[in-house]
């Protein structure tokens, strides 16, 4: 059992995991094309992609020692280079097939390297975990290219980045890459550098997560750099590893294509057919829908530094008698269970003995202060919460900064759908929600909250937002301002009303009765429009929340080989 962990310890400190055989297959099959390819692992782990690309130039009729030259893998740590070299040995391979060498180190010191085709998994660890002087090779290679990374830059992405400029006139790459790169920010450079560079992307994607152990969702990353037509990219929505074995490589040549766009928008929208990106790329362009950075502003909720401490239920505050030094606080979104927050519902999750309370003392010297929140304080000390990060570094540890109470709430994570609430109790959020201001003199906060809950927001919101393996969508105050808000004061609908049935779960009836006189009457949408909008919504949700359910089921065990 150690020896399993300690295995299981070094596949996350290397930032590799277990790559299933037929995914290394699969994208040697695409990518080595012709018997005379050149092909690169730039991260080969223990060799499973350095196999299948062996069995692949079998399958072209290139055996053994004919391949001496063709076939090159690098691995930075020595035990899984030597593991990959006496796979390729087996092969009849020369052991220089595999280099023991950090990727960055080695490209650097080959003059005018290029090849017909790059596979396979590179790490997804973070910049700051990746080994310094492997780090700033990277970082100075992709500056010469023409990015500029930052110290959030996850390590795959100078792979990719660094491997895609290595290719030859009609070099093809193949990959294993986190779906953060269709939405994470610091990955926005490289979707523009991979529009740029790229004639045509193709990426597989896979409603059941097909790594075990992990929630991490993976793509499969098929990029051209030359071809005679079809240009743009696609997306192919499988279901799991059993219908990858299914594809007809002709067939899909014959998928059809989008047209990409060169930007750094998120490219979540390419899960949509040709028609329904065209539909929102219309909309966002008219104009015609107000931006919601146009009429509110989102901000960070309150970082305590540590929720344990300064979060209080009803009953600590009446323990440490600190009726005095506390304020109310919102601090998990199962506490805005409508579109209105009042104190019917603060006293609700008094009664529960939820954490609803923030200590805040008054801003002076310790000796000044009151002894119940001296006695509070000393206590927190004696537990070191002042040691960490976010209190050490303040003036005065047990004072919480950037407290000011919003008019609004947004949630920063949602399952099934975003929303706005009214504050109407004087409370602020911890950093698990976001604070609203209401910008508009010309709409209400009530019109704009309900206004929010339509199908053209919400269908823009799940290209927005972004999901992981879990099925949770997660938004920045950035991103919320990002959404489209089709707001109208003349609405005629009862906010009361919505908030009954917003707690009450009927989020179809909402947006039958929103949709009806915003989006048609108001706007003038048709029909049609916007039950597309509707469609585009409930596609896109349905696949996230599916995905985070096929998360939560699969059995967390290892199989197959890296």
């Amino acid at each position: 059992m150690a020896e399993k962990e300690q295995h299981i310890d070094f596949d996350k400190l290397r930032g590799g995991y277990y790559t299933p055989s037929p995914i290394a297959e699969f994208i040697c099959s695409w990518a080595i094309q012709n018997e005379d390819d050149l092909v690169l692992e730039p991260s080969c782990g223990d060799g499973n992609f350095i196999q299948a690309a062996i069995e692949r130039f079998g399958e072209l009729g290139v055996n053994g020692n004919e391949l001496y030259g063709r076939l090159r893998g690098v691995e930075l740590i020595p035990e899984e280079a030597i593991k990959a070299a006496n796979r390729a040995a087996n092969f009849g391979l020369n052991n220089d097939t595999i280099v023991n060498d950090d990727f960055f180190s080695f490209i650097s010191n080959q003059e005018n390297a290029t090849y017909n085709s790059i596979i396979g998994n590179p790490p997804f660890i973070r910049y700051q975990n990746f080994p310094a002087e492997h780090r700033d090779i990277a970082i100075k290679m992709m500056e010469d290219i023409g990015l500029k990374p930052n110290k959030l830059t996850n390590i795959w992405v100078p792979f990719l980045v660094i491997c895609s400029s290595l290719l030859n006139e009609n070099g093809r790459l193949g990959m294993v890459i986190p779906a953060e790169l269709f939405q994470v920010k610091y990955a926005e450079q490289t979707r523009v550098f991979l529009s740029n560079f790229f004639e045509r992307i193709t990426i597989v994607t896979f409603k059941k997560l097909v790594f075990d152990g992990i929630q991490q969702e993976v793509v499969l990353l098929l990029c051209e750099k030359s071809v005679p037509n079809a240009q743009g990219i696609r997306v192919l929505q499988l279901n799991d590893l059993e219908e990858l074995n299914d594809i007809d490589f002709d067939a899909v040549a014959e998928t059809e294509v989008v047209e990409i766009q060169h930007d750094t928008e998120k490219w979540t929208k390419y899960f949509l057919n040709p028609r329904e990106i065209d539909l929102l790329r219309e909309i966002k362009d008219s104009n015609r829908i107000p931006l919601a950075n146009d009429i509110l502003d989102a901000d960070v909720g309150i970082v305590t530094g540590r929720n344990e401490f300064f979060m209080l239920k009803k009953s600590q505050v009446a323990e440490w008698k600190l009726q005095d030094v506390t304020t109310k606080v919102v601090s998990k979104s199962n506490q805005l269970s409508g579109i209105i927050f009042n104190d019917s519902d603060f006293d609700e999750n008094a009664k529960k003995d939820l954490p609803n309370k923030l200590f805040l003392p008054e801003n002076t010297e310790f000796k000044n202060l009151d002894k119940n929140s001296k006695r509070y304080i000393k206590y927190g000390e004696e537990k070191e919460f002042h040691t960490g990060y976010k209190c050490r570094i303040r003036k005065k540890w047990y004072i919480t900064p950037s407290l000011w109470i919003p008019q609004g709430f947004a949630l920063r994570q949602v399952n099934r759908y975003p929303k706005l609430v009214l504050n109407h109790v004087e409370a602020s959020s911890t950093d698990t929600i976001h604070r609203v201001r209401f910008l508009s003199d010309e709409f209400s906060p009530e019109s704009i909250v309900v206004c929010f809950l339509n199908s053209l927001t919400f269908a823009f919101s799940e290209v927005t937002g972004r999901s992981y393996g879990g099925g949770v969508m997660t938004f920045e105050p950035s991103e919320i301002e990002e959404l489209l808000i089709p707001v109208v004061e003349e609405h005629g609908i009862d906010v009361n009303f919505i908030d009954e049935l917003i707690r009450e779960d009927r989020i179809e009836e909402v947006l039958d009765i929103v949709d009806k006189a915003v989006l048609i009457d108001h706007y003038g949408f048709s029909l049609e429009e916007t039950i597309e909008f509707r469609n585009i919504w409930k596609k896109m949700s349905d696949r996230r929340i599916n995905r985070g359910k096929s998360a939560k089921s699969k059995p967390k065990k290892k199989v197959g080989l890296m």
